[in-house]
């Protein structure tokens, strides 16, 4: 099983930034700062506890002025890009967390403060709750951000404003209006990096779950003109597919109506202990003498504690059948202990989808 991501902050992780800020800031506490650090109930603490509670004993042992600590940090942040120019750390979001925390009410010096930090340290969460404080003038920031030199700069202004970016803060406005959103996608659609482009797709199909028909408006738009508009149009439309939308799975030239007959759907582990994999088999057959375009998935109906059941999508393939042709497919579905999902023990469903149709039902049993 992989180590847990709260042992990123170790006590190593704690004495190697404490070198580093002693470079730029020569009285720092350094004892002081591992000792409210690493306390009784560090040990107990998940990882975002430990990030949050590194912010908090750095602002103990920083200035009691936000304007001095942040040009501490600009020099820490300044230290590291020079030793590592062209990494991404994890571990150093704390920073921006330190700016979203104690620099919410000095809104020149945080943005120019996460300007450099995000090049580094992703800022993706800590833009937030400017968004929120501020509203326009800090969309207008976000703007900024996307004509930016550094590719990095550019990506937080698409990634820190999506409306259901995971594990942020939720953007309640955005989710209802996402039109101050657009310029910046406009910007970033053909960007250089690809980095960027995913983070417009993500953007994309966060804003199709509230406003599907905007979605479909931009993608109608955007498909054909460049190759990496396609790939951001297919990914940032890939809920609207997963829920067979009429209009978009036409877009991609899948009918909604395909002409196909289920042959045989098999689940062949009727009873599946966690840990292990279900299997499961499929054939259909093209009952016409034309090519036909299909997409194909799979949906896991998992039981949950009340009882109910929850769907979830998986991709199998977009693929041709021939004319009067025949697929059979053989897939497995890992049930692998996994920290964003509870599995409950009982009964389950595996279901076909062929082009948003749902074609066959199968069922298993779950074992704990």
């Amino acid at each position: 099983m992989a180590t847990p991501l709260k042992y990123l902050y170790s006590e190593k992780f704690s004495n190697d930034f404490t070198e580093i800020i002693s470079q730029v800031f020569p009285s720092f506490p350094k004892a002081k700062f591992f000792g409210l650090i690493h306390d009784a109930a560090w040990d107990g603490k998940e990882l975002k506890q430990r990030m949050k509670h590194i912010t908090w004993a750095l602002h103990q042992v920083l200035h009691g002025d936000f304007k001095e600590s942040a040009a501490t940090i600009e020099s820490v942040v300044q230290t590291l890009l020079r030793r590592h120019p062209n990494s991404m750390s994890f571990e150093y979001m704390f920073l921006a967390d330190y700016i979203e925390t104690y620099g919410i009410d000095d809104f020149d010096t945080s943005t120019r403060l996460m300007e450099l930090v995000t090049q580094f340290a992703s800022c993706e969460f800590a833009v937030r709750p400017f968004i929120v404080k501020y509203g326009d003038p800090m969309m207008g920031q976000m703007h900024d951000w996307s004509l930016h030199e550094d590719h990095r700069v550019r990506r937080l202004a698409s990634e820190g404003c999506r409306p259901r970016l995971p594990w942020a803060m939720g953007l309640p406005e955005l989710k209802k209006n996402p039109s101050a959103i657009l310029p910046i996608l406009e910007n970033l659609k053909n960007d250089p990096s690809e980095f960027v482009r995913r983070s417009v797709a993500n953007n994309l199909n966060d804003i199709a779950k509230d406003n599907p028909e905007l979605v479909i408006s931009i993608a109608h738009r955007w498909k054909g003109k460049t190759r990496e508009t396609d790939a951001i149009v297919k990914h940032g439309c890939r809920t609207l597919l997963k829920e067979g939308n009429v209009a978009v799975l036409e877009l991609f030239g899948i009918s909604s109506q395909p002409v196909v007959e289920l042959k045989s759907f098999e689940v062949h582990t009727s009873a599946v202990n966690v840990g292990q994999h279900l299997e499961f088999s499929f054939s259909l057959r093209n009952i016409t003498e034309q090519d036909q375009a299909l997409r194909l998935e799979y949906a896991i109906h998992y039981l949950l504690q009340n009882g109910q059941h929850s769907k979830k999508v998986f991709k199998i393939s977009e693929r041709k059948i021939a004319g009067n042709g025949q697929l059979d497919i053989e897939k497995k579905h890992s049930f692998r202990p996994i920290t964003t999902r509870t599995f409950y023990p009982g009964k389950h469903k595996v279901s076909l989808i062929v082009n948003g149709q749902e074609k066959g039902v199968g069922e298993f049993e779950l074992i704990a």
